[in-house]
């Protein structure tokens, strides 16, 4: 890789980057000064005060205004806390507002059928007891029967006990911040945003709780298994010019993972396109429908049975580098999805499958079903049905971005705190210490945060493995025209290296 001078975890300076606003003021719409209203005179609001409501018709708020320009504060961190256990971080349960407006859908149905064919992790029995116990609101208002019809502009919330999986109890390494951006060295098993059952173990909000940091904006993601540089502006003027230089491609990206086999030596470019097969999951091959990429490879190291190999995406797919190396018949070792069985006895090599989009997908759930590991997966345990019905009812998901009542959305992001899916009531007990080393914590979950109707209360979840935790990809530096950040080099790409299981 060719070298420009710069200084290794140096602070950005962004001077002269183009960007397409003239001017950058650092608002957002949101916090513009309202234009006065008009006048309301002749104008006449539905129920209190305005249209007569018919005998029988429910009054419905108008929707909420959104703020997408308030990021999760300190209310939310105070959910709940971490404890550590078994070098885990694992969190306390709490209880969460799921919240969403009525989805076009839903409306005309009763509220108990849109639990039963929308939101299956929980019996229609659940809701009934959920909705007796107060748990179940439509318009802040507590529903006992849910036999009530939905209508358009409906605001539903569900309370529920909600438990996270755990983590990797080591701490997360600030590498810079200087004010303009802050840079982390992220543990493999940890998301950045809030998704699906994670909330509390997440990048965004471990940094909020033990280091006071909030308001970040995002510049790229890496995947929960995955370890590394990860890179956030503190200010949206430092955003906006940082996406410029991603549009412009004058950010490099490199990784280093290791792939079972020994890998060519030599430069290896790889420019196959790449199709998403389900957004839920992220499950992406090769195809000549996909979006047009190119990823870089150089062997670093060969230890007789496995190699090192050094990762130049000079695009930025979904599963890039992971899709490409499959391809190239090197899956990463400990890769859920493309170093599954799934894809044939090739598994995936040369893009020879044999298999449609959908039996893809139906043969990678049943799998991890079979080994009681879709949690890799990062879907609820009910598997297929929910994949499927998350692909079919996407489209409508992204137009209203808001969180489901039932579950977790697959997206929160982390710096769009939509009041339709942030607000949560649960207790506030005592935060973490934000020195923690990663070791056991003599905090054991307190009994009192048992829930009655919780099913998850009443399962025992063995601890995952570290083979379940890390997937062998490592985001070893991300560089600019004139700065560069960068990490140690994991253990286990170190030449030296031998797996556990050889010794």
């Amino acid at each position: 890789m060719e070298e420009t001078p710069a200084q290794v975890n140096s602070p950005v300076s962004l001077e002269g980057v183009a960007v397409k606003d003239a001017t950058i003021t650092g608002k957002r719409k949101s916090d513009e000064p309202d234009k006065p209203e008009a006048s309301g005179r002749g104008k006449r609001r539905r129920g209190a005060g305005g249209k007569k409501l018919q005998p029988g018709e429910r009054y419905i708020p108008p929707p909420q205004k959104r703020n997408p320009g308030v990021g999760f504060s300190q209310e939310h961190f105070n959910e709940t806390s971490y404890y550590f256990e078994g070098g885990l971080r694992k969190v306390h349960p709490y209880y969460f507002d799921f919240k969403t407006y009525c989805k076009g859908r839903w409306v005309g149905k009763s509220l108990l059928e849109v639990f039963k064919s929308e939101f299956r992790a929980e019996s229609p029995e659940y809701y009934l007891r959920a909705a007796g116990e107060g748990r179940i609101r439509l318009n802040d208002t507590p529903v006992e029967d849910l036999s009530v019809v939905l209508r358009n502009n409906d605001h539903m919330k569900n309370t529920v006990h909600r438990h996270e999986p755990p983590v990797v109890g080591r701490p997360l390494e600030v590498l810079v911040d200087d004010g303009e951006v802050l840079v982390v060295d992220k543990p493999a098993s940890i998301p950045v945003h809030p998704c699906g059952r994670f909330r509390h173990n997440t990048v965004i909000f471990i940094l909020g709780k033990e280091r006071g940091i909030s308001e970040l904006h995002t510049v790229h993601r890496l995947d929960r298994l995955t370890s590394g540089v990860l890179l956030f502006a503190r200010t949206l003027e430092t955003s906006k010019k940082l996406d410029q230089l991603v549009r412009d491609r004058q950010l490099e990206k490199e990784y280093v993972c290791r792939v079972g086999g020994e890998f060519p030596e030599g430069e290896l470019i790889c420019e196959e396109p790449i199709l998403v097969v389900s957004f839920k999951i992220g499950l992406c091959r090769v195809d000549p429908k996909g979006k047009e990429c190119r990823t870089v490879f150089r062997r670093l190291s060969f230890n007789g049975k496995t190699s090192v190999v050094r990762c130049l995406p000079l695009t930025g797919r979904t599963h890039q580098i992971r899709v490409h190396l499959q391809y190239l018949g090197f899956p990463i070792i400990n890769d859920p999805i493309y170093g599954s069985s799934a894809w044939g006895p090739h598994r995936g090599k040369g893009g020879l499958v044999g298999k449609s989009n959908e039996e893809l997908l139906q043969a990678l759930v049943e799998e991890h079903q079979s080994q009681e590991s879709l949690h890799l997966l990062d879907i609820p345990d009910d598997g297929i049905n929910r994949v499927q019905e998350a692909e079919k009812n996407k489209a409508s998901e992204e137009m209203d971005g808001s969180c489901e009542p039932g579950r977790s959305s697959s997206s929160e992001a982390a710096n769009s705190n939509d009041t339709s899916v942030e607000e949560s009531q649960s207790p506030t007990p005592n935060k973490s210490n934000g020195n923690q080393t990663g070791l056991d914590s003599p905090q054991k979950t307190p009994p009192v945060w048992r829930d009655k109707l919780c099913s998850e209360c009443k399962l025992v979840r063995p601890d995952p493995t570290e083979k379940e935790l890390i997937m062998y990809l490592h985001a070893l530096r991300y560089k600019g025209p004139d700065f560069e950040y960068s990490t140690r080099l994991p253990d286990w790409a170190k030449e030296d290296w031998v797996e556990a299981d050889d010794l």
